[in-house]
């Protein structure tokens, strides 16, 4: 963007533990403490995405040097237009263009390559999901973990219902307090976490995943491997690039 006559600001808002993705199921204990679910991260994220000093810079920019602007950063109408085909059957579309292309080339080398590998990989939950969740062994270990948090005084049938009571409590409960809903969010998180731990219900879902993924090697397995390595290979480059966070 630089060299197009542009200002172009890194978005470094995250650190590192705070970036991190929380799962159907997490069992950092410490984790949980700092950060619950993820709530507080999720609006610290939504307050910077508002007030983020690129957004400023480009609307003070002439409507010319705005239109150059976009131009510079995804190449506008004249970007090529990328298609994966999903795992569920669906086909989705991606325009990549400007800088950004140059970017995505620098790390994943081809692109279309990384837009295929990564919609097939990250979509293969829509052939499996409905019999994971239904797995004996899994269901299995859900119960435990929710008997586990009966004892720790919480009743919830599995993580997921355990997540979205926090959620509708802390909008219950609106931007005035918080503090208490974060508070209240935490204590959910800490005990769930540990009644992932007791229960080994992340290493159970862990393994049951990955037999299902494994079902799928013979039509997948070449997009699922392409996935990881051109995903290492993007790491790898990026650390080289940018300095790596707290």
């Amino acid at each position: 963007m630089k060299r197009h006559g542009f200002a172009y600001w890194e978005d470094r808002t995250l650190t590192l533990r705070e970036s991190r993705p929380v799962r159907y199921v997490q069992d950092d204990v410490a984790w949980a403490g700092a950060y619950g679910y993820g709530g507080a991260i999720d609006a610290k994220s939504e307050r910077t995405r508002k007030h983020h000093p690129i957004a400023a810079y480009r609307q003070s920019l002439s409507a010319e040097r705005r239109a150059a602007f976009d131009m510079a950063l995804d190449g506008g109408a004249e970007a090529a237009d990328l298609s994966a085909s999903l795992p569920g059957g669906a086909k989705v579309h991606k325009r990549l263009g400007g800088c950004t292309a140059e970017a995505e080339k620098t790390l994943y080398g081809d692109p279309a390559e990384w837009f295929r590998a990564s919609k097939t990989a990250t979509g293969l939950n829509a052939l499996y999901g409905q019999d994971l969740m239904n797995d004996q062994r899994l269901t299995t270990a859900v119960r435990a973990w929710s008997d586990c948090m009966r004892k720790a005084g919480l009743s919830y049938g599995d993580p997921q219902a355990a997540r979205d009571a926090v959620r509708q409590n802390t909008a219950r409960l609106g931007p005035a307090r918080a503090d208490q809903a974060f508070a209240a969010e935490r204590r959910t998180a800490v005990a769930d976490a540990g009644c992932a731990r007791e229960t080994s219900l992340k290493s159970v879902a862990a393994a049951r995943e990955t037999h299902y993924v494994d079902q799928l090697r013979d039509r997948y397995g070449a997009a699922v491997d392409t996935y990881r390595h051109l995903g290492q290979q993007a790491y790898d480059r990026a650390v080289g690039i940018v300095p790596q966070r707290a």
